[in-house]
């Protein structure tokens, strides 16, 4: 069990999952980059927040809950917890459409053994709601994705005990990042060491856009 000081934010777990490199720039050196995703994001994110309950066919609905695990040592916020006759379930608003990586799952499913330990009650399902497509995704909190959370949760906490944020790993998920800039992912190696040839590229390219902007400027 870990104590109150020594939780740490469920959102990180959800970077983890996507990116180590991600997770260590943001929740290790406190830095952010934003894009036009991440800016939607935070906007729906911001309707979401909103403290209250509403009651609608019969089921009460909860905003912006806190919940934490002192076993998995996590705590945050669900967006949303529904709670109908088969027990709690939370539900999570994300911008975009379902992803092919699990991230988003693996934070849905934190919420939920969150929520378990809280209230003693199981959840075997949680739902994201997906702003692009306006769906709602019922996701089973089965025990594969348990264990993936469990596993996330201990090298998180392993990570932020080291305070050494891991090297980039290129690969299809740095093409939208809103974190790219800071990453640097083009100056490292597939293996994740610095290649000098691919630093001397990426350098040589920063030059000349540098000089296409002075020339196009008015």
């Amino acid at each position: 069990m870990y104590d109150d000081a020594d939780l740490l934010p469920l959102s990180a777990l959800q970077h983890l999952a996507f990116c180590e490199r991600q997770c260590g720039l943001i929740h290790l050196e406190q830095a952010w980059n934003e894009n036009a995703l991440t800016a939607y994001g935070r906007i729906l994110h911001h309707r979401a927040d909103r403290h209250g309950k509403e009651t609608r066919r019969g089921v009460r609905t909860e905003f912006a809950v806190a919940i934490a695990s002192r076993r998995l040592g996590l705590f945050g916020k669900a967006d949303a917890v529904e709670f109908p006759a088969s027990g709690p379930c939370p539900v999570e608003y994300k911008r975009g459409k379902a992803k092919a990586h699990d991230a988003d799952r693996v934070q849905l499913a934190a919420q939920a053994i969150c929520l378990e330990e809280m209230t003693g009650a199981a959840i075997p399902e949680a739902a994201l709601w997906y702003g692009a497509t306006r769906q709602r995704e019922t996701v089973p909190i089965d025990d594969v994705l348990r264990r993936r959370v469990e596993e996330l949760a201990a090298q998180l906490h392993a990570m932020m005990d080291d305070a050494v944020t891991p090297p980039p790993r290129k690969g299809p998920h740095c093409k939208a990042c809103s974190m790219r800039g800071l990453c640097l992912p083009d100056i490292f190696r597939g293996d994740g060491s610095q290649g000098t040839k691919s630093a001397v590229r990426y350098l040589g390219q920063m030059r000349r856009d540098r000089d296409h902007e002075q020339e196009d400027a008015p």
